[in-house]
């Protein structure tokens, strides 16, 4: 047996190049009308190749849909295809690539956390997706983490033959209402997730994903459905037969995003483009452009503290998710979150109740200051916005602004009248006319106000 199989495999490696052309075929790709030329499509580094038939029942242009038994054994191919050149850092090294099954369906991505975790209570000890180690090769250091039970992730050698059998436990009824009977069941997806290692060693730095739509059935189910399939395009005129996609005996996962959980996601290796995010000293979050793009738009979330959300909005770039309405988002996160994540899209924090502008005055220039009252000009203020209209948030927020021990003051004071020094208290704060102008010194340990 293993003589055949690597045969076989041998086989896939010199035909690995029949799957270049398959790519370049419009039906592979939803966005097919904006493909480039031939000679100008980007070139992935590498491909994955899942032996299982598509369905015939696909119209044209759309996404291609696979049908699998549950519990079966299908290959997965690992390709490397690189051009001579390409990402050259990897030659003679491994690469760490996650494959998951997750859901296709919007609606059930919103809620994917209680999916799952319904399914695990239902089928304890089980899991989603599994790898068939005694039939894959090429695969080493196999880790499944048991928090997910959709993922397998190992690594392997882009210049050797590598095949992945992956087997999927869930069947896409499981997560249909079953309110009538005979209903039809969720797809899914296959996808692929590569990394390559980094300085430090983690395989972290993302090269490639691609990913696949599918169908997975109770045993005997995908081939009864592909067949029926079969005999209902065969059933069809010659005219209506032009308007969907042949069978293919493999399919070819497509490129995609990044999936969001990936370390990638929550590690900003690179600055934040300025022109993406701007934010002013009083606003709680920071703009969301609609030029961002779906990593941009991600980091965004998790800079706002929107992290539980990043895996719902996956796909979203920065103008998909401005577009969504104040009911879209309560509707998606719940009450609390959505408002908050719609004022922070719409940059609507809450207005201050109280500002101050305040500038540290060096001590020794006081009185120069009172003989020349034109020279404060030229001073940079410091705004302080506050909320609470406390004495001890003034002391935290000026410590704050002007990077003061917070320890080291004891007091403080406003200058009063023949230079007396007055206790700052809740009161006083409180009575501060909005957007008033201070001065402030240090005096043995104090804070000392002078109103300008």
């Amino acid at each position: 047996l293993s003589g055949d199989r690597e045969k076989r495999l041998n086989f896939q490696k010199i035909n690995s190049s029949a799957f270049l052309d398959v790519l370049a075929l419009p039906i592979f790709k939803q966005e097919d009308s904006n493909l480039p030329q031939e000679n100008e499509t980007k070139h992935p580094p590498f491909q994955y190749v899942m032996c299982a038939a598509t369905s015939p029942a696909v119209k044209l242009y759309d996404e291609t849909l696979t049908y699998l038994n549950q519990g079966q054994s299908y290959e997965i191919r690992m390709l490397d295809n690189r051009k001579a050149g390409d990402i050259p850092e990897i030659n003679g090294k491994l690469v760490k690539s996650i494959i998951r099954v997750v859901f296709h369906d919007r609606r059930l991505q919103y809620t994917e956390h209680q999916q799952l975790e319904g399914w695990k209570w239902n089928r304890p000890g089980d899991r989603l997706l599994d790898l068939d180690i005694p039939m894959s090769v090429g695969v080493i250091d196999i880790k499944t983490n048991p928090s997910q039970l959709n993922a397998v992730e190992f690594l392997w050698d882009p210049t050797k033959c590598t095949s992945a059998f992956i087997q999927v436990h869930c069947i896409s009824t499981e997560f249909t209402p079953r309110k009538h009977g005979g209903e039809k069941g969720v797809p899914f997806r296959i996808q692929v997730d590569t990394f390559k290692q980094t300085e430090n060693g983690e395989y972290t730095d993302h090269l490639h994903s691609a990913s696949c739509q599918i169908k997975v059935f109770k045993p005997k189910g995908a081939d009864r459905k592909q067949k029926t399939d079969r005999e209902k395009m065969e059933k069809r005129t010659a005219h209506e037969k032009e308007k969907y996609q042949p069978s293919y005996d493999t399919t070819v996962l497509t490129e995609c995003s990044p999936w969001p959980d990936i370390p990638t996601t929550f590690v900003n290796n690179s600055p934040t483009p300025a022109s993406t995010f701007t934010s002013t000293q009083h606003n709680t979050y920071s703009q969301l452009h609609p030029s961002a793009t779906i990593q941009e738009t991600q980091q965004w979330l998790l800079k706002n503290r929107f992290s539980a959300y990043t895996r719902l909005f996956s796909n979203f770039s920065g103008a998909d998710l401005l577009k969504l309405t104040r009911e879209d988002l309560v509707q998606i996160c719940g009450p609390a979150d959505g408002i908050r994540l719609y004022n922070a899209l719409k940059s609507r924090s809450v207005r201050p109740r109280l500002t101050i502008y305040v500038c540290q005055e060096p001590l020794r220039s006081i009185q120069l200051e009172r003989q020349d009252t034109g020279s404060g000009d030229s001073n940079v203020y410091h705004a302080i916005y506050l909320e609470e209209m406390a004495a001890s948030e003034v002391t935290r927020k000026l410590a704050l602004a002007f990077n003061i021990p917070l320890h080291q003051i004891n007091q403080v004071y406003r200058q009063g009248p023949t230079g007396i020094h007055i206790l700052v208290s809740d009161q006083m704060v409180q009575n501060f006319q909005d957007e008033s102008c201070f001065l402030f010194t240090t005096i043995k340990g104090m804070l000392s106000f002078l109103t300008v």
